[in-house]
């Protein structure tokens, strides 16, 4: 039996690549925020996640950020998102 994973962190990056190397880091990232579901289901039907000035509906069983609002706005054009499953304490 496999559980949905409680917490993500998100990686706001100027672009992705299929290039890209390894797994992605704040390093690299342009933002990033660690959000916890909040136990309801977006628009998206996907679980609904938050924190950190960001709101994001995530496919947990492939990674998919299927929705995104940073401060409340969508992602400009050019922008992409990766997402890890962070442990719970």
């Amino acid at each position: 039996m496999s559980t949905v994973p409680q917490r993500f962190e998100i990686y706001l990056v100027a672009e992705f690549t299929e290039d890209d190397e390894g797994p992605p880091s704040a390093a690299n990232a342009l933002r990033s925020a660690v959000v916890e579901a909040t136990g309801d289901t977006g628009a998206s039907g996907y679980p609904r996640y938050e924190g950190n000035g960001m709101e994001a509906d995530i496919d947990p069983e492939t990674l998919t950020v299927e929705a995104l609002l940073v401060d409340g706005s969508e992602l400009d054009y050019g922008m992409s998102v990766r997402v890890i499953a962070v442990p719970g304490p």
